[in-house]
């Protein structure tokens, strides 16, 4: 009689699990925020504004604060629980050590909003530069093409950070003013945190 029963869901598909819900969360908590945000510019504000402004005069806007403010500390804490699962299925130190990294960046911007200065932005700047090292890294433990994909998009995001951090407003991303240029570090990130949660939620060993 043929077995009928599920397959086993083994630590792959949980860490899948685990990344698609913090990409999904932390696109939605944004887009929720900002439209909730009155005079909000994509443009002209940076992403961590909807959760407060940089001090001295911080300003805080209800409900966007609290929306983004906790889309980023649950989302972090989904990042770093999947990296648990991530080394249970490969051991791959490299993947495992960013990844705890990247999850340790978003949680501590949801925590530490802007208003905490420069706290916000060193946790900012971890999750952008582990981010998008994650995304590259990565590629070592998937298939064609999403090993590609992984690859340009963590660069894009590391390119853009890089630029900025070397030639500031002369950077070629400036153009899209602080709140777009954020948007190319940061958005190629969750889209590669999305597919690869993605990937992993279908992957089945050999």
């Amino acid at each position: 009689m043929a077995d009928r029963s599920h397959p086993r869901i083994r630590s792959e598909n949980i860490a899948g699990a685990l990344l698609f819900a913090a990409g999904v969360l932390a696109f939605m908590g944004i887009i929720t925020a900002e439209t909730l945000y009155p005079g909000y510019s994509t443009a002209q504000n940076a992403i961590s504004d909807l959760g407060a402004t940089v001090p001295p005069d911080s300003i805080i806007i209800e409900p966007s604060a609290t929306i983004f403010n906790t889309s980023m500390l649950v989302s972090g804490l989904l990042i770093t629980a999947a990296a648990y699962f991530i080394h249970h299925a490969f051991r791959k130190q490299s993947v495992t050590l960013l990844t705890v990294l990247f999850g340790a960046g978003v949680l501590g911007v949801g925590v530490f909003d802007g208003s905490y200065g420069d706290i916000h932005a060193i946790f900012a700047l971890l999750a952008f530069l582990a981010g998008g090292l994650s995304a590259v890294v990565s590629s070592g433990i998937q298939g064609a093409p999403l090993n590609y994909f992984s690859v340009l998009l963590g660069g894009i995001s590391l390119l853009d950070l890089i630029l900025y951090y070397i030639m500031l407003d002369a950077s070629p991303f400036a153009v899209l003013g602080i709140g777009g240029l954020e948007r190319w570090i940061a958005y190629p990130i969750l889209l590669w945190v999305t597919g690869f949660g993605g990937y992993l939620m279908g992957y089945s060993r050999p």
